[in-house]
């Protein structure tokens, strides 16, 4: 009996995207036997894919199919054959138009490390074990949207470019107050992170995030640390963090050194969150690998685990995104392995094969 209907768009993206977003409609259909649930999908293109169909990375009725949706799944986009094209025609254009214009403000990038994983870590494993980290990241503001910003010709052969690092108190009070929020569910504990120090929306940030704290989250541990010592602490010692609180710059870069934490990209989701009632967007933390495209070398992992992201922060399906999530941590426990993280001693599998393990697994 079905109790529920929701409404999710699936953007299988370009390069490896398709091959991981297959193996997920795999695990919707295994859920729709296995729940009260009903899914309806639409599914449509982003980026790459998108530019050649319909002439740009994100096309308006492809947004308003988003903006009907309870949730977005959303496969990684771009590949060189794309490099060429105008600055607002490349394929990331379009994931940046679709955060911009449904107000995703909020990105949670977890480093999680699996035990099974762990050598996979350049970093040592006593360093790394049970590391358990969430960056919140501000995703609509900051330097990547501030006006003004371009490149002008200066004459004599020389040129400018300028782009605008730009905060208001009220963009840094949400993306904060996201991070309080998830902390109470966590460690209970936030480092905010910027450069207070030389930058002015980086003193801003500091203050506003000390003033949220006191007025509504005093019982959470706040602590604020420079974004370049944030990056070498993830190094030195990463177990001290819980969740990371950070602008939109620094925020894309310590996300992806977190990352690195754990031993492979292939293994990391994501979320983007916005406004109550906006439907979030999820998507795997790699690339899209076009150098393997097509081969069934790609890791579906990271998008399941984004679709269970999904079922936990917008659908209100938290037991199913728990199952999900062990069960891949059972596989992993089992040797069952794409070549990206392969080990001496596991059985190296295909995307679909891994995605086929996964429902039997699942299933039992």
């Amino acid at each position: 009996m079905t109790d529920k209907t929701v409404k999710l768009t699936v953007l299988p993206g370009d390069g490896i995207g398709p091959e991981a977003m297959t193996e997920v409609l795999k695990v919707i259909k295994w859920l729709e036997s296995n729940s009260n649930t009903k899914f309806e999908l639409h599914e449509d293109d982003i980026g790459g894919a998108a530019y050649e169909r319909y002439g740009v990375p994100l096309a308006d009725e492809t947004l308003e199919k988003c903006r009907e949706s309870d949730a977005i799944i959303m496969g990684s986009v771009g590949g060189p054959q794309w490099d060429n094209v105008d600055y607002d025609k490349r394929p990331e254009a379009g994931l940046l138009r679709l955060r911009k214009e449904l107000q995703l403000f909020a990105n949670l990038r977890p480093a999680l490390v699996f035990d099974a994983l762990i050598d996979a870590s350049t970093l040592k494993p006593e360093i790394v074990k049970g590391l358990d980290i969430l960056i919140v990241r501000e995703l609509t503001g900051g330097v990547y949207f501030g006006e003004p910003r371009g490149i002008e010709d200066l004459g004599n052969g020389q040129r400018r470019g300028v782009n605008t690092q730009v905060y208001e108190t009220y963009e840094i009070e949400r993306v904060s107050r996201v991070a309080f929020d998830l902390a109470r569910k966590r460690g209970n504990k936030v480092h905010s992170c910027e450069k207070a120090n030389v930058m002015e929306s980086g003193k801003l940030w500091r203050e506003d995030v000390t003033a949220l704290h006191g007025a509504e989250f005093s019982d959470v541990t706040l602590e604020h640390m420079y974004a370049d010592n944030c990056a070498m602490q993830l190094l030195r010692n990463p177990s001290q963090f819980d969740v990371i609180v950070t602008d939109n710059l620094f925020g894309d870069i310590l996300s992806d050194a977190a990352a690195m934490l754990t031993g492979s990209l292939g293994m990391l989701p994501s979320a983007s969150l916005g406004v109550e009632g906006t439907a979030g967007l999820y998507e795997p933390v790699h690339g899209s690998a076009p150098d393997i495209a097509g081969q069934g070398k790609a890791n579906p992992l990271a998008t399941i685990l984004s679709f269970a992201m999904a079922l936990r922060y917008s659908l209100d399906m938290g037991d199913e995104a728990d199952k999900i999530e062990t069960t891949v941590q059972a596989l992993l426990v089992k040797g069952i392995r794409t070549p990206d993280i392969m080990a001496d001693g596991c059985t190296q599998v295909s995307t679909s094969e891994m995605g086929d393990a996964l429902i039997t697994a699942l299933s039992t």
